[in-house]
């Protein structure tokens, strides 16, 4: 199966995962709740009635609905447009801080995707007035035929999938109407590592003890519900053990992911470091179930 890769450089992005995640999901799902949807690389492939790609992160939302409701042909356009304008290239910093400046006073959300394609590792980072301050990715970053090709594929899908954006907080979400063929995926910030999306100062929510539970407590209810679920995260990174999440895992199914980090375009000061993914789920699906999809 040929997946679609987000065309933003999220952090904590799960495209190298999806052949065990989408793999680990059941068949004929109704409705499909990707709770933090991040670059939205796990909900945009997932084959459902109906999908929900919910982020409390306003910016990712608004950018999703802009590319779902112009045409492929103007969103391309716009990007050139902006491109010669700024006279955007690996090697002009002043056009990029200028774009910056610009969208920092207008908050215009398809400027800021095409900031992402020229800044440092194509990342994401905002002050705490969410002023987007990511410096200039000289003579490494630009908008290029890869990029555009996700962008073009990505777009397609959200024209072609019914999805439903929502902007809110994961315990704001209804979820009272989901059956029995609903399942609920969750990617979280993950409590033992510390990024710029869940660190408390970039003006969005931080994650801390308190949100762990939080969410662990929202996937026990949806279990006496009959609700199925799935949660990406880890037990094990840098030396840290989330132990909430292990005593917890063990009233459920939980799957090991492999993967490296040497390929990310953030750097570990210790690359042996043992990282231990997984995907806990309150279903029983084996891949071979998943034979004839």
């Amino acid at each position: 199966m040929k997946f679609i890769k987000s065309p933003l450089n999220y952090t904590g992005g799960k495209y190298k995962l999806l052949p065990f995640i989408i793999d680990s999901f059941p068949n004929n799902i109704d409705t499909f709740i990707d709770l933090f949807a991040g670059g939205f690389n796990v909900g945009i492939n997932v084959e459902a009635n109906k999908i929900v790609c919910n982020d409390h992160i306003t910016y990712l939302i608004e950018l999703y609905k802009t590319f779902t409701e112009h045409s492929i042909d103007e969103t391309l356009g716009y990007i050139q447009e902006k491109i010669t304008q700024h006279k955007l290239s690996q090697t002009n910093a002043e056009g990029y801080n200028a774009l910056r400046n610009y969208y920092n006073k207008n908050k215009n959300v398809m400027d800021l995707f095409i900031l992402t394609c020229y800044s440092f590792n194509h990342q994401i980072r905002f002050n705490s007035n969410h002023d987007f301050n990511t410096p200039f990715g000289k003579e490494r970053s630009s908008y290029n035929n890869n990029i555009e090709k996700n962008l073009i594929n990505f777009c397609l899908a959200l024209k072609n999938k019914d999805i439903e954006f929502e902007n809110k907080d994961f315990l704001s979400l209804d979820l009272s109407h989901l059956t029995k063929s609903s399942l609920v995926y969750c990617d979280p910030p993950y409590l033992i590592s510390n990024g710029s999306y869940n660190d408390g100062k970039r003006g969005f929510k931080d994650w801390t003890h308190k949100e762990e539970s939080e969410l662990l407590n929202l996937l026990d209810s949806l279990n006496k519900r009959n609700i199925m679920f799935a949660l990406s995260n880890v037990f094990k990174h840098k030396g840290m053990t989330n132990d909430m999440l292990i005593k917890w895992s063990k009233n459920y199914n939980t799957i090991f992911l492999d993967k490296t980090y040497s390929n990310c375009s953030y750097h570990f000061k210790d690359r042996d470091t043992e990282t231990i993914e997984v995907l806990i789920t309150n279903y029983d699906y084996k891949k071979e179930d998943n034979a004839n999809r």
